[in-house]
């Protein structure tokens, strides 16, 4: 595998923290088989003694930054990281132009206003401002959502180039949650296409029937799509009939927020 450069002729070399070194190549080798991968074919594929790996394995696994499936006895990382890393996710600008953004927006609808992006093959939460209401829709930073019945990952994918928008949807398992999911790829083209005309997307209950979202992308500079905003509340307060216009709510503040962009 790759690896940093480590040749004598970088001065800072004699600085490398050997362990680090390790953990940083782990951590590197996993997120390349998101699957996940035993103590074992850890081992072959790094070179390094199996107790290093368990080692670090489990001390990544008791900090959160790794997860072991019992089953399969296999290690994968965590969402733990998307939540350490989101600050670099398009800068520390969008999430500062964003914050007054989303309050306005939850203090609009009264519902949960939240920020997110793309990572790989799913949507990732980067903020939220959760609304005042007792009842209320909350998630964590980090929380991955996926892109079949997300509206943030609507908006976000009918706004990409054809040729990485197919393959994306060429990845989704199209797995069924509700009466309302989008099951195959034909109708979820279909939807990113009305997406593209009415500027905003939504979720009809297709993840859960007890809430609702409406979403809208967000642009940077070059008019490229970089995140979605959006609000999520309990199915009796956004039920089916009120989601277009929660939806042009939305969409009237991330043009505001791309325009800071």
């Amino acid at each position: 595998m790759p690896k940093a450069d480590r040749t004598p002729a970088n001065p800072l070399n004699r600085y490398r923290v050997p362990i680090l070194d390790r953990t940083l190549d782990l951590l590197e080798w996993l997120s390349r088989h998101p699957e996940g991968l035993t103590l074992t074919a850890l081992t072959e594929a790094l070179t390094m003694p199996k107790n290093s790996v368990f080692r670090i394995l489990t001390t990544l696994t008791l900090r959160g930054y790794a997860e072991r499936d019992e089953t399969t006895k296999s290690y994968r990382l965590s969402r733990k990281l998307l939540s350490v890393s989101h600050g670099a996710i398009c800068g520390q600008r969008l999430l500062q132009a964003a914050s007054a953004v989303l309050t306005a927006l939850r203090d609009a609808t009264g519902e949960t206003a939240l920020l997110g992006t793309l990572s790989g093959s799913q949507g990732v939460v980067l903020d939220q401002v959760a609304s005042s209401h007792p009842v209320k829709v909350v998630v964590e930073v980090g929380h991955a959502f996926p892109l079949h019945t997300a509206a943030p990952a609507k908006a976000m994918l009918a706004f990409l180039s054809d040729e990485v928008r197919k393959s994306l949807i060429a990845s989704i398992h199209f797995t069924r949650h509700t009466r309302t999911t989008i099951t195959s790829a034909r109708a979820f083209a279909a939807e990113l296409t009305d997406v593209r005309e009415k500027g905003y997307a939504l979720d009809r209950h297709e993840e859960s029937e007890a809430y609702a979202c409406a979403a809208a992308p967000v642009f940077d500079h070059r008019g490229e799509v970089i995140a979605a905003i959006w609000i999520s509340g309990p199915s009796d307060r956004l039920p089916l009939a009120k989601l277009p216009a929660a939806g042009k709510v939305v969409l009237q503040l991330a043009r505001e927020l791309s325009q800071r962009m």
